[in-house]
């Protein structure tokens, strides 16, 4: 069979960009720094795994389900874009990434979704803040789709790949602007860095998909409110009617306690929310014997 190469018009790709908000690659150094107790947190030898109740839209209704966020920060390949085997042997091609597994549960009717984004951000950015690479899939009874987005230094390379014939197999580059799916890398690495004010961005891979929207950037703006100890950041896209709300802790580490997102559905506006559920400390990658289920437990997951 063969395959069904689209590529997108280049008037719709490259879109003139503002380089005080679009953009964070340049030949200038970054001025990035950390929490002073951020190797305390994330060099512990664990991840953290927080679980929420879900409640996403899908179809036009509201279904329960459940999320879990697990950040993990490890050594990455500079030239492969993958989890490095043996980071010693790599030398210079290692850099220090936080991971992000972003997964969702629900049901539809008889069917269930799974779905699921990785976003591998720089823990030390040096010229370049955007995240490395994006991948998202979603796998559901009527088939699956996956995207993959890599950083190329003055583009992103896109892969996507769907059942529906009129998405068909997608690669091309695109314009290198904010990525809504690094928000939740940047909040936790340093959140003084988030964008502010009018800026383009590309909406977030999972939005993308459940709506079968095209993949460029839009114009859209950033508010970061103060509530008492906490941070809002406020995402609004107005072509798509689009909202995201994510509330996180002021102080480091910045755990993110819930948010919100809504957009048209079946012609009304519709909310899909995350509320805390719990939230531990765990080498979940060594606890995969049958009693390590009470973990599960603990987190509130089936």
């Amino acid at each position: 069979m063969k395959k069904l190469i689209i590529i997108l018009p280049l008037f719709i790709l490259f879109q003139a960009c503002n380089q005080n908000t679009e953009s964070t690659t340049s030949k200038e150094k970054i001025n990035f720094t950390l929490n002073q107790n951020f190797g305390d947190y994330w060099y512990q030898g664990e991840a953290e795994l927080t679980s929420y109740e879900l409640t996403q839209v899908r179809y036009g209704q509201q279904r329960k389900g459940h999320a879990v966020l697990v950040y993990v920060t490890e050594d990455f390949s500079k030239s492969k874009q993958v989890k490095l085997d043996n980071p010693k042997a790599a030398g210079d091609d290692t850099e220090k990434v936080m991971k992000l597994n972003f997964t969702k549960k629900f049901k539809t009717g008889i069917y269930p979704y799974s779905i699921m984004t990785s976003v591998f951000s720089p823990v030390y950015p040096q010229y370049d803040l955007h995240a490395r690479k994006i991948t998202t899939s979603i796998q559901e009874w009527c088939g699956h789709v996956f995207t993959q987005l890599n950083n190329e230094d003055k583009y992103y390379n896109l892969l996507s790949r769907s059942y529906f014939e009129s998405e068909g197999d997608i690669e091309t580059e695109l314009e290198k602007v904010w990525l809504e799916d690094e928000l939740w890398t940047l909040i936790r690495l340093n959140p003084e860095k988030l964008p502010s004010g009018e800026i383009k961005i590309l909406p977030s891979t999972q939005y993308l998909r459940l709506k079968h929207k095209e993949a460029i950037p839009y114009s859209a703006s950033i508010d970061i409110i103060n509530h008492n100890s906490l941070k809002i950041l406020e995402l609004n896209i107005p072509d798509l009617e689009k909202n995201l709300k994510i509330q996180f802790e002021a102080n480091h580490p910045y755990k993110i306690q819930s948010w919100k997102e809504t957009y048209p559905e079946n012609g009304e506006m519709m909310t899909t929310e995350a509320t805390l559920n719990e939230r531990i400390m765990l080498d979940y990658w060594n606890r995969n014997s049958v009693k390590d289920s009470i973990y599960r437990e603990k987190l509130g997951l089936e």
